[in-house]
């Protein structure tokens, strides 16, 4: 394995063989997907400009939040300023589940299940990156294999009492009336969302370190319980 490809791998905390240079899918399809689904509110490319959305040039290795002249959601300001940065790795939770990475987020795209698509559309975007497009080796095109959410554990039936008594540690800092005081409301939340959500901190995609540290400890009956505590809570 190249140097190069072994220190990245190093990096993400990464097994050497865990790290899969190869290209990540088709940007011809990814284009046609862009039209499809993101041109209504972005723009790529050779005067790209912020519409609803922010423009997407440069989108790699970019902190989440930053372009100076667009007005983001306090949630996508909150998570770039937790450190969240948009990788193959977090692009692809965010366009799988936009909600599972940034709970607040103005975009109403419901998300793109499929994950070839996912992946067309982020060999489109990388074309406009500002980083390598054709080094294996280098960001963003190096890939960490990364486990997908099992359908198992989004069925898995919590227990509401169990939830509340394992609240406490969460109440701490989230409010139980829903208010937001600096911290994300989580009462009321879809239990799917939460469950997705804490799962992305347990996978590190989502960045705040107390919370990655909060969901590692909790198995997934426990993050399924406190989802239908919080999901019921008045």
């Amino acid at each position: 394995m190249p140097r190069l490809l072994l220190t990245v791998a190093m990096v993400l905390g990464l097994s050497a063989g865990a790290v899969q240079a190869d290209t990540i899918g088709d940007p011809v399809r990814g284009e046609q997907l862009f039209k499809r689904d993101c041109a209504a509110c972005h723009q790529l490319g050779e005067g790209a400009v912020n519409r609803v959305g922010p423009q997407l040039n440069g989108v790699f290795d970019r902190r989440a939040g930053t372009i100076a002249d667009f007005s983001y959601s306090k949630a996508m300001h909150r998570m770039g300023s937790d450190g969240l940065t948009w990788t193959l790795e977090t692009l692809d939770a965010y366009l799988a589940n936009p909600r599972s990475l940034v709970s607040g987020t103005r975009m109403s795209y419901r998300g793109m299940k499929d994950q070839a698509d996912r992946q067309a559309l982020m060999a489109f975007l990388r074309q406009w990156s500002d980083k390598p497009q054709n080094i294996p080796e280098a960001s963003p095109t190096a890939r960490p294999t990364v486990p997908e959410l099992d359908p198992k554990i989004l069925a898995i039936q919590g227990d509401p009492a169990y939830g509340e008594y394992l609240s406490s540690e969460c109440t701490t800092c989230h409010q139980r009336d829903g208010s937001d005081q600096g911290i994300p409301a989580i009462t009321r939340w879809p239990q799917d969302d939460f469950v997705a959500a804490m799962h992305a901190y347990k996978q590190k995609l989502r960045p705040h370190p107390v919370m990655q540290m909060m969901a590692s400890r909790l198995t997934d009956e426990e993050i399924a319980s406190l989802a239908a505590y919080f999901a019921a809570l008045d």
